[in-house]
């Protein structure tokens, strides 16, 4: 697809909403990847009311070429929220991690993405 980056193996989605007591914790899970590939999260932001937002850009300033925050001015719902994510996704592989989920193993991606690679009829 024309405009994505070629180095970008995985995008992590984060879809989220009210999650500001579970968002760090999320975010830590993502970026502790530990992986010979890079990856994005793209923190899909649906016009939370409590500090979610402000938590996630936080980390997006610290984190500039790894994380990016899209927001949105009003309430959307999680499906219309998930598939906004759509347009921004590089990665050649997609996984997800909800902002109230959390990733405690640090190779959890570099696994997926080995199988993803000696596999190729697996979707």
């Amino acid at each position: 697809m024309e405009g994505k980056l070629e180095n970008i193996m995985v995008t992590v989605v984060m879809p989220t909403f009210n999650h500001e007591k579970y968002i760090r914790q999320a975010i830590e899970g993502v970026l502790m990847q530990n992986t010979d590939f890079l990856f994005e999260l793209i923190i899909v932001e649906d016009c939370s009311t409590d500090n979610t937002k402000n938590i996630a850009l936080e980390y997006a300033d610290q984190y500039p070429g790894i994380i990016n925050v899209l927001t949105s001015e009003r309430n959307l719902g999680i499906t219309e929220n998930y598939l906004r994510s759509v347009e921004g996704i590089n990665g050649k592989y997609i996984a997800v991690c909800e902002g109230d989920d959390y990733w405690t193993d640090p190779l959890k991606l570099q696994k997926q993405v080995d199988f993803m690679e000696a596999n190729s009829d697996c979707s």
